[in-house]
């Protein structure tokens, strides 16, 4: 069991110190802290689960056990919240279509399983291969492909509520440029709830389900079920968790001052697990949260007890039905105006990747491989082969990977690389 030493005297944080995460502060400070990761996260997990259908109390449930996993899994090193992860939307709307709920959660258990077997890969050897396989063209366009693959989703949400849909969109947009700090960070989750009060005085809100839930309770449970044409895709989801874990790593070892390469496998390991339980269970797969890495920049507090404390506290939020019937209430129109915010950010966050790092697009390689991918990934180009079906994120992240590695190669074998 690890233990925290307090930091100074426990109630202040001076200029230029930061609580590392084997520190603490008193009691009442650390769970105030927690508090707020709470307020953090809470927006983004329950997000998943309502655009995807999910039991929201069930996502909440796992991404409270998932932070524990990850704490206890990582040695008490790496503090982090693990929440929905938005890259799982695409392909388990995808498999839900297919097979239902139970083949999107067998393909959430592949994506962890995958996930924790390349950790421990890392662990032994490693995270440069990673690199040289994923140059950030390659994972700037595979996460551009999985926001931009869902505007025809956002689209069919949007289409029998326009109003409402314009209304949520519309306050989402007001709440970026009236605000700042934490009001701005939860813009989404705010134009939920003001387009929900307008579709509710429109009369489209059904309250039977919210009236007859219990307050209390447990969250509803779901056995996976496990057919290879609903795994495959959720394949490239790995790649972008791989990108996000190892990037929360780097941040946090940057904030704290630490030297956390040598964590990174287990960190993948952590999420790889946390990730297979919510599969087994029902959950949405889990991710490292920037949110909460945007609160312990704010509070210059890294204990990992406070994550402790916030994944109890999820897990105790998790018990409530009706929040949970609340939650899946939300109308059509309410999710595409959010969805169409949504999916463009996590399109935009490609592109951020190579901006930041200097991808050069007048590099033929560079240019061709980005293109052609987000093509066949946006337009969704499918391809079937007996009982499987490769779907357009499959195949643009197939075509990133496979088809960077072999015209670089050849550009270096015949001297016309840019690289």
């Amino acid at each position: 069991m690890p233990t925290w030493s307090l930091h100074g005297d426990g109630r202040r944080v001076t200029p230029g110190e930061v609580v590392q995460p084997s520190e603490r502060l008193t009691w009442p400070r650390t769970i105030g802290i927690g508090a707020q990761h709470i307020a953090a996260m809470f927006g983004a997990t329950f997000l998943v689960p309502i655009l995807t259908g999910f039991p929201p109390t069930t996502t909440l449930l796992f991404s409270g056990i998932g932070t524990l996993l990850f704490v206890v899994v990582t040695r008490n090193r790496i503090p982090s919240y693990l929440g929905s992860s938005f890259a799982f939307i695409a392909p388990v709307i995808a498999a839900t279509k297919s097979g239902g709920m139970a083949e999107a959660l067998g393909g959430i258990v592949a994506a962890g399983v995958l996930l924790f077997i390349v950790g421990l890969i890392v662990n032994a050897v490693g995270a440069g291969w990673i690199d040289r396989l994923m140059p950030p063209v390659v994972t700037g366009t595979i996460v551009a492909v999985i926001g931009l693959n869902l505007a025809g989703a956002a689209k069919n949400n949007i289409t029998p509520q326009p109003g409402v849909a314009a209304v949520t969109l519309g306050t989402i947009f007001l709440v970026v440029v009236l605000s700042r700090g934490f009001l701005s960070r939860v813009s989404i989750v705010l134009g939920i709830i003001v387009g929900y009060a307008f579709a509710a005085v429109q009369g489209l809100i059904d309250t039977k389900g919210i009236d007859a839930a219990a307050w209390f309770g447990f969250p509803t449970l779901t056995t996976p079920t496990f057919r290879f044409s609903s795994m495959v895709l959720f394949v490239p989801v790995v790649l972008v968790l791989i990108a996000e874990n190892i990037g929360h790593v780097k941040a946090v070892a940057t904030m704290t001052g630490q030297d956390l390469n040598a964590d990174m496998g287990r960190a993948l390991m952590a999420d790889g697990l946390a990730t297979t339980v919510a599969g087994l269970g029902g959950g949405s797969g889990t991710t490292t949260y920037a949110e909460n890495i945007g609160t312990m920049a704010a509070t210059r507090v890294y204990s990992t007890l406070a994550y402790i404390i916030a994944g109890c506290g999820a897990i105790l939020l998790s018990m409530s039905p009706k929040l949970g019937a609340l939650l899946s209430s939300v109308p059509v129109g309410v999710l595409g105006g959010a969805g169409a915010a949504l999916y463009g950010m996590i399109g935009i966050l490609g592109a951020r990747i190579w901006i930041e790092n200097k991808v050069n697009f007048s590099d033929p390689t560079n240019l061709f491989i980005a293109a052609a991918s987000l093509v066949i990934g946006i337009s969704d180009v499918t391809y079937t082969s007996g009982n499987y079906t490769f779907n357009g994120i499959v195949n643009a992240t197939l075509l990133a990977v496979i088809g960077y590695q072999i015209m670089r190669a050849i550009a270096r074998a015949r001297g016309t690389s840019q690289a």
